[in-house]
Order: C-alpha cells, then structure tokens, then sequence
C-alpha cells in the first residue's frame, strides 16, 4: 500500500511539475516606471491565476542588450519572451514596422490605437507564423530628437551625427541615402556616446530620455512626433503551449489588462517626462510652420524609400489607407488632438 501511495504521489508531483512555466522576459523598459511596475503587477496575477503554475523573470533596463541582441537571445532560448518595439519585432516579421517607422504618418494616439485594432489580427497571425504569440500591445511615448546644440530642421540635423539602434541595418542605409551621419549604437552605449562625441544627435521618446539621462548630454528637444514607438510582448509558441489550456484564458486577460496599463501610463509618462527634464534644464523648441513644411517635404522623399523594403508593401497601402479613414471620420475632439505637434 505505501508502495502504491508512493507511485502516485511522485506520479501526481511530476505531473505539477511539468505544468510549471517560467516565463522569461526582457525588455529595455527602464525599471522603476510605471510601466515596469505593470509587468511586475502582471507577473503577480498569472501566479495568483495559475496557482504558482505560471511564473514571469523580468529582465528590464536593456540588461540583455538592446532590441536585436535580445532576438538573438530569444532565439537561442536564453529568453523565452520579449516587449519589443517595432525595431525587435521587425526582426521576427516586419509588418509591425507599419505602426512605428512611417513617421509623421500618426500624430495622435486615437489614431494609433484606431489603426493598429484595424490590423492586429493579421499582424498577431504574421508573428504566429514566426513561432510568437502576441500577450499584448504597448507604446512608449513619441519618438522627440534631442540634441547637443539647438536644431529645428531637417539641414540642421545633417550637421551632425545621429543615433540609430544597434541592428537596424534599413534604417541606417535610409538615413546614410538622405545626407544623414547615421551612427548605430546599442542602448547602452548611447550617453557614452553622446559625452564622447560619437553621436550629438538622439531620436527616442522623453520616457526613455530621462531615465537614461540623455538630457544631461543632448538639452535641446524639437517639439516633433516624428513617430510613436508601437511594439508588442511576445512569448515563443512552444512555451505558451505550455501552460496548461484551462489557464490559458485567465493569463491573457492578465496580459492584455497589462497593456491596457502600459499605453495608458506610458502616455502618461511621456508628457511628465518632459515637465521633468525642463525643470531640470531642457530646453524645448516648438516648430514653425516654415519648419513643419520642411520635415513634411523631407517624409514625401522617405515614405518610398520605406515602402517594399522596410516596411511590406501591402502593410504599407494598408496602414495610410487607414490613417486616412482616421482623419475623415475623426471627431472634432481626436481631430484637435491630432493637430497638435
């Protein structure tokens, strides 16, 4: 008989031991933000849900490297899963490339949100194809250039040398066929960067900027959306099926509320972000018309640089054909919100 009870216990420990599944996470969220704070709060509902079956490892602040080394890692198995931008997330599929790198194609987040729930299904299904499944979307704020020395349009900026994400081949050949000294640079080198010189010249959204104390180096920011930083969590499919199918449900409910936390705070954060760094010195330039028309002028020679190369053109059609869905049928609310820089 203690035979037989011995069998059974040890039957019934392994069976809850393979239902256990840690989930291993990067991101370059900076820790300490509501945002992270989000993920943490996530990771605590799927232990309650699942009853300690499921776990979250959070690895924030770019402690695995940025944005491409973090798919490699996520290759290799080191991670299992990943909160990307469009940036990483190109690297498994482009077709997320369609909510981020088209700039000046957005400028507001009704009109973000309204596209990207236009597509989500057919990019979630593109990533599936990948071997990813999609546990929520988030943004980060819009992506604002910060600069040593005061620059307002698109000639200023070719007098120095920009900053682009480690990895990101198209855009840096993009950026080298427009007259601009693209340097790339993974996230951890980009203050060294600025303080030596390397690059005087950082596009990326405020949240990310103060947490990093790129203001200490660049003080000067040029009031332009030049596009929203859109990306996604995503968890390799042979770990996700391995969380039982009856917790399933309950995880991405966790998940998706998590996103629903993360756009809405880091909306937040973006705008408090830059209240911070102009009590602490920034200084913030608004556009002219004249310079408007300028950046304007310079998206019409990009937006086909883009089309078919970075960005797939079918997604492409696609996502100007919803922003201008957006714009004829916008609200006089969104549409105020819209015409703001």
């Amino acid at each position: 008989m203690k035979a037989i009870t011995c069998l059974l216990f040890c039957c019934l420990g392994s069976t809850l031991l393979a239902e256990r599944v840690t989930i291993r996470l990067g991101t370059i969220l900076p820790s300490g933000t509501a945002q992270h704070q989000a993920l943490l709060e996530m990771g605590e509902q799927w232990r309650k849900d699942s009853a300690g079956g499921v776990k979250l490892t959070l690895y924030p602040d770019g402690r695995l490297g940025g944005e491409a080394e973090m798919v490699r890692k996520l290759r290799i198995g080191q991670i299992n899963a990943a909160l990307f931008s469009a940036v990483g997330l190109s690297e498994i599929d482009p077709g997320v490339t369609g909510l981020q790198i088209m700039p000046m194609v957005f400028n507001s987040w009704a009109a973000v949100d309204q596209v990207r729930e236009k597509m989500r299904d057919r990019l979630e299904q593109r990533l599936r194809a990948k071997g990813f499944e999609v546990l929520f979307w988030a943004d980060a704020g819009w992506v604002r250039f910060f600069s040593k020395e005061p620059a307002a349009t698109p000639e200023d900026f070719k007098r120095m040398k920009v900053f682009v994400w480690a990895g990101d081949q198209a855009q840096l050949e993009i950026m080298q066929s427009l007259g601009y000294r693209a340097v790339p640079l993974e996230t951890t080198d980009i203050l060294l960067g600025l303080n030596t010189g390397l690059v005087n010249v950082v596009p990326m959204p405020p949240l990310i900027a103060l947490a990093g104390q790129m203001n200490t180096a660049a003080p000067h920011m040029l009031d332009l959306k030049w596009c929203p930083i859109v990306g996604a969590a995503v968890v390799r499919r042979e770990v996700w099926e391995q969380v039982p199918a009856a917790q399933r449900a309950a995880i991405v409910s966790a998940a998706e509320a998590a996103g629903a936390k993360l756009r809405a705070r880091g909306r937040e954060e973006d705008e408090e972000s830059i209240r911070v760094m102009r009590q602490r010195g920034l200084q913030v330039h608004t556009l002219s018309p004249e310079a408007r028309g300028e950046w304007e002028r310079l998206v019409r020679d990009i937006h086909p640089k883009l089309r078919g190369t970075k960005v797939p053109a079918e997604i492409f059609d696609d996502v100007m054909s919803e922003v201008a869905v957006f714009a004829a049928t916008a609200s006089p609310a969104q549409a105020h919100a819209a015409a703001k820089p």
